[in-house]
């Protein structure tokens, strides 16, 4: 008797807060009508609301099928043979660490905040919106490439599944066109087309698609683990192939090649931030989101670590195939061939969930910065129909197919991971202002130079390893740069209280792990070669000029001289509440 007392309390609770709920908003509308009116405009420019339905175990498999497919499978050799030698495993440790940093910071965002966008949105809150443009079109650009990167390893993968050639089966060499640019891919492009046409289905059996195809290449993943520590030799940690090379050894590239590896195997990370895009399509954000974005990081780090030490057990650093690092070591080996078909199976499966997931992330990042008419609006439709954003989806399938039909695996990977640490850099760097600063309420000046200065010092520290020869100034001026840095932590820890405490779930021990973040970020970009500098800087001035001359004239806020102030976000929560609670109810 007692509990169905209890319960028919519950339902009255429910009922009240939802019949009181427009009556709140009703109360507020007298001092926040036009934010209200410009959040429903923001949205209303996509038709429609996308559909509630992901739930944490979604988001994990989402999470793990972005992030174990395409990355492990074709960052890891090069990283290996290029940069940190049998170390990349430590190099798979420390990017896993800075994405999980970033995670923590992407998911308060993400929580207090569960719409689509991801960086993009949460950008645009704290910086403005000429700083989210530049991110937001970074971030797209880097996803259109990996994607593409990834589609031209699923037909080497596939070729190795199937024992032929790719140059004379599956790729057309056209000696007309510049070398990195003359090997047509029509399986890259066939597989990108397909699957934009499942995104465009329906989120909910992409998701389900996509925990078929993680759970079975999870199975393969076990099976290169198992095979690599049972077969392979531990003295390939220490020593070298060919015994002539003398840079052998666990670190062969010493210290900083183990950095530069982190730098360049980081792309394999990028998948987390396509799960926190599809935060508006999560039934219940607060509990949700925060197992599903870290939870997948932390799984995905043991997972590539485990890979690591494989690889490096089957083979000396020096003598592994960068394209192929786990097939090809099984390719000349006596009775033990049909492991590299059985990978190559695994990878194409895992290349697979990686494009999915990366591809449903892009259209939500571009549906979203089409919401503030940034781009036209026409990439901001929602169809009536699927619930899904069909336009963004389509064109970014189309971009990213014709790029993988001719562009070289390599050329697409150095332009990649910039941009990313870039994106994941400025949103540490949001999360300590929105903690910090209240608008029109606390001075946003002692947050802001704390920010500059962290920085700042972060970048001298990085130049000085880059560049200082090594000796006793050198420790001495790192030493020096590390203390400065930890003194200016400290010093705006005590002396600037925080604005804001996180009503469901914020970050801990901030401001530590978020300028943790924003360190190691940096530090992981001065690893970077100079042509990705070039290719950032020239892809960041391309997104400066569309906005000078389209998007500034355009935009939500030119049209209405305002931003998603913290009244829109209050507003937005409100929205998501009640929908919680019409949930609740039908359940």
């Amino acid at each position: 008797m007692e509990t169905h007392s209890s319960s028919f309390t519950n339902i009255k609770s429910y009922l009240k807060a939802l019949s009181d709920t427009p009556n709140r908003l009703v109360r507020r509308a007298g001092s926040v009508s036009t934010s209200f009116e410009e959040t429903s405009r923001v949205r209303a420019r996509s038709g429609r609301d996308m559909k509630r339905s992901l739930r944490w175990y979604d988001l994990i498999g989402l999470g793990v099928g972005g992030m174990v497919g395409a990355g492990v499978f074709v960052t890891s050799g090069g990283a290996s043979r290029r940069y940190a030698g049998p170390a990349v495993v430590l190099s798979y440790a420390i990017a896993g660490l800075c994405a999980l940093l970033s995670a923590f910071c992407y998911t308060e965002f993400a929580v207090d905040m569960p719409v689509a966008g991801g960086a993009f949105s949460y950008i645009r809150i704290t910086f403005g919106e000429f700083l989210a443009f530049l991110t937001g079109a970074n971030l797209i650009i880097d996803y259109v490439l990996s994607n593409a990167a990834a589609a031209r390893s699923f037909t080497g993968y596939l070729c190795t599944a199937l024992d032929v050639s790719t140059e004379s089966k599956l790729r057309i060499t056209v000696n007309g066109l510049p070398k990195g640019f003359n090997e047509i891919d029509v399986v890259a492009v066939l597989v990108v087309l397909a699957l934009t046409l499942i995104i465009c289905y329906s989120t909910r059996e992409s998701s389900t698609l996509n925990m078929v195809l993680t759970a079975l290449h999870l199975v393969f993943i076990v099976f290169v683990i198992v095979i690599g520590f049972t077969r392979g030799d531990t003295k390939n940690f220490t020593e070298a192939g060919d015994k002539n090379n003398h840079t052998s050894g666990f670190f062969p590239f010493g210290a900083s090649g183990v950095f530069n590896g982190a730098a360049v195997v980081y792309l394999s990370y990028i998948g987390y931030d396509a799960v926190s895009t599809m935060a508006e399509e999560v039934r219940n954000p607060v509990k949700d989101i925060p197992v599903g974005v870290s939870g997948s990081v932390i799984l995905v780090t043991v997972l590539y670590c485990l890979m690591a030490a494989s690889m490096s057990m089957l083979l000396p650093y020096d003598m592994i195939d960068p394209d192929a690092p786990f097939s090809g070591a099984f390719m000349g080996s006596d009775g033990w061939r049909w492991v590299s078909n059985v990978i190559g199976v695994g990878a194409s499966f895992g290349i697979l969930t990686s494009l999915l997931v990366a591809m449903l992330g892009q259209a939500r990042y571009m549906c979203v910065i089409g919401r503030s008419s940034v781009v036209p609006a026409w990439f901001a439709r929602v169809h009536p129909k699927t619930s899904t954003p069909v336009n963004a989806s389509v064109f970014l399938g189309v971009c990213t197919a014709a790029i993988a039909l001719f562009t070289d695996l390599q050329i697409l990977l150095n332009l990649v991971s910039i941009g990313t640490l870039f994106v994941f850099y400025m949103v540490a760097n949001a999360v300590i202002y929105k903690r910090y600063v209240s608008v029109g309420v606390t001075n946003p000046w002692p947050t802001l130079s704390f920010l500059f200065c962290f920085s700042l010092t972060s970048i001298l520290f990085t130049l000085l390893w880059q560049l200082a020869p090594p000796g006793k100034p050198k420790a001495f001026m790192l030493g020096a740069c590390t203390a400065i840095a930890i003194a200016v932590l400290q010093l705006f820890h005590y002396m600037v209280p925080q604005a804001r405490k996180p009503e469901f779930w914020g970050v801990p021990l901030m401001p530590w792990i978020p300028s943790i973040s924003i360190f190691l970020n940096i530090f992981l970009l001065g690893s970077l070669d100079r042509p990705s500098y070039v290719r950032f800087g020239f892809f960041s001035a391309l997104a400066v000029l569309v906005y000078v001359l389209y998007s500034v004239h355009a935009s939500f806020d030119a049209e209405e001289d305002g931003t998603l102030s913290e009244k829109n976000i209050e507003l937005v929560k409100e929205s998501v509440e009640v929908q919680d609670q019409v949930q609740t109810l039908k359940v």
